[in-house]
């Protein structure tokens, strides 16, 4: 068990604790709640960082890694989807939501033909996953009643990843194109 596997481990068993957190009826459930998100999404940077300059790579890291990002966002998301507070949160969500579930079955079966290289992580998806998270930072913190420009920075954030999530998509299905096209 390396140290970038536990951190692995440790996003995943921060879900629930930003779930509970979110919805408890206590005074700055929201704060900690994006506290215990932000920490998740940190721990995101921080395993792939330690992988590399520790030379801990490992299979199940690997396995793991992508696996535990899409849960703490698709998690978040559906907890933010839930909030009557933010109406205008479903179209960026399930453009997210929809393009994981694509890119994961892309990668599998492109695994399977031998070119898991054609799509790998670039600088376009680290980015689109940088404004994500602070995106859904800012609308677990959001409340309307008190600071709206949080909710703002939140909504212009969250759409413009959603636009780069549709980007990075169409570029993944690009280089795969041939592949997927031969089938025929």
């Amino acid at each position: 068990m390396t140290i970038p596997t536990m951190l692995t481990l440790l996003r995943i068993a921060l879900i629930p604790v930003f779930v509970v957190l979110f919805y408890l009826p206590i005074p700055g459930n929201h704060f900690f709640s994006a506290l215990f998100f932000a920490i998740a999404a940190w721990t995101d940077w921080l395993d792939g960082y330690l992988a590399r300059y520790l030379e801990q790579t490992s299979a199940l890291g690997a396995f793991l890694d992508p696996v535990a990002d899409k849960l703490v966002v698709v998690v978040a998301l559906v907890i933010l989807i839930s909030d009557p507070k933010l109406p205008y949160i479903a179209l960026p969500a399930g453009i997210i939501i929809s393009r994981e579930i694509i890119i994961s079955a892309l990668r599998e079966w492109m695994a399977e033909l031998g070119k898991r290289n054609q799509v790998a992580v670039n600088m376009l998806v680290k980015v689109k996953t940088m404004l994500q998270m602070i995106a859904m930072v800012a609308l677990i913190l959001y409340r309307p009643e008190q600071d709206w420009w949080i909710g703002l920075i939140g909504y212009v954030l969250l759409y413009l990843s959603a636009a780069l999530t549709l980007w990075s998509m169409y570029t993944y299905l690009k280089h795969s194109w041939p592949d997927i096209y031969s089938l025929d």
